[in-house]
């Protein structure tokens, strides 16, 4: 199994979502987040002073799947949450040695 951790801009979230669903993704966990990569933040000018914004509001998802859909997991993500501009996000495939469904002690596979 692999755990799928994607970082992407909040507006695509809604796309990607629905472009995993396509594929058959069940669930993921989403949290807000606030980082910076290459693009360093940018500035912004607020009454008359200007000031640097570092850190870019972002989306996190997390996805635990199964081997044979990691690709097509990663295409997907990578297709529906590219915008072609800077801060599109990254995307970071690691390796899941074990799942447990607490409600039922399922594990492996069937616990996704």
């Amino acid at each position: 199994m692999k755990l799928i951790i994607a970082i992407i801009k909040p507006f695509k979230l809604e796309e990607v979502k629905e472009a995993l669903f396509g594929i058959g993704i069940e669930g993921m966990t989403v949290t807000e987040v606030k980082g910076f990569g290459r693009q360093k933040g940018h500035t912004e000018i607020y009454r008359g002073s200007e000031y640097t914004v570092d850190f870019l509001p972002k989306v996190k998802l997390e996805i635990a799947v199964d081997d044979e859909l990691a690709a097509r997991t990663v295409e997907a993500i990578v297709k529906s949450g590219k915008t072609g501009k800077i801060g599109d996000g990254k995307v970071f495939i690691a390796p899941l040695d074990e799942t447990v469904r607490i409600r039922t002690d399922e594990r492996g596979p069937a616990a996704v």
